[in-house]
């Protein structure tokens, strides 16, 4: 894996095939400024060619997951920014990639959040595949509060996760919710006091599963939202075909009979 470090974002690959992605800028609530935005997706692009990488934990460093947009780094217009239009990044922009990216990635992501986890902070989290929240953790779609509407992928990553007249009024209003009242909401998946132990934990059990299950298994579940039933139950089947009797869905059978860990080959 190629990762140049940095004072924004820090990346590490451990020899279970976790990696762990840390916003770094601390002292600024892992705010979010031009240079985080590229840091960010410079990570991204790293663990999608890593090899041996099984699972992927996003975390923020200090007192807050991310505190969203740096408002003072954006006051001033920048010159040489392609339009937002523009698809910069397949089906995204720059801006989009940064959240949408975790979910393009072909192993799961689990978000471990705590602190403050506010406007385009929340869009990222909201990327990862799972999000373990501390309770007390502030969020809140924020962009209403500056005249602007969720444009990191929100509603695409959204969709299938809050109900619809609830996400209108978090939108609209911007109001303020805990991490505790996350877990209703449908925007955290389990409540923690510590998530990033939680996050690590869950992240190894996927580690410990067949790479290419995990995989396939992933490729359907971002089809759902957007598939007829038709099309997903021959997904299942397409998807299903090569890994049976597959060496490393063998190895799952044997291992799981023999009370051993699996020793599977990586894809």
């Amino acid at each position: 894996m190629q990762f140049r470090e940095n004072d924004r974002v820090a990346v590490t690959l451990d020899a279970d095939g976790v990696a762990h992605v840390r916003l770094i800028r601390a002292d600024k609530m892992n705010a979010l400024d031009p240079d985080m935005f590229e840091r960010i997706i410079a990570a991204g692009s790293a663990l999608h060619d890593a090899k041996g990488l099984r699972a992927v934990v996003l975390s923020g460093e200090g007192r807050a997951f991310c505190a969203g947009l740096d408002l003072t780094s954006f006051s001033h217009s920048r010159t040489g920014e392609p339009p937002l239009t523009e698809r910069t990044f397949g089906n995204a922009n720059k801006f989009q990639q940064v959240a949408m990216q975790w979910r393009k990635l072909a192993v799961p992501v689990v978000a471990a959040v705590h602190g403050v986890c506010f406007g385009g902070g929340l869009q990222i989290a909201s990327g990862a595949d799972i999000r373990i929240v501390a309770p007390d953790t502030r969020m809140a779609i924020m962009e209403m509060k500056w005249g602007l509407v969720p444009d990191m992928a929100g509603y695409a990553l959204w969709r299938g996760l809050v109900r619809d007249d609830v996400l209108r009024e978090l939108i609209y209003t911007n109001r303020e919710f805990t991490g505790a009242e996350a877990l209703d909401l449908g925007l955290a998946t389990h409540i923690d006091t510590d998530p990033l132990a939680r996050a690590f934990a869950i992240a190894r059990t996927i580690a410990d599963r067949s790479p290419p299950a995990i995989r396939a298994a992933k490729r359907i579940a971002n089809a759902m939202p957007d598939k007829s039933t038709d099309s997903l139950l021959m997904d299942e089947s397409l998807e299903q075909h090569p890994l049976m009797r597959s060496k490393n869905q063998i190895e799952a059978v044997m291992a799981g009979m023999e009370k051993r860990r699996a020793n599977y080959e990586d894809v």
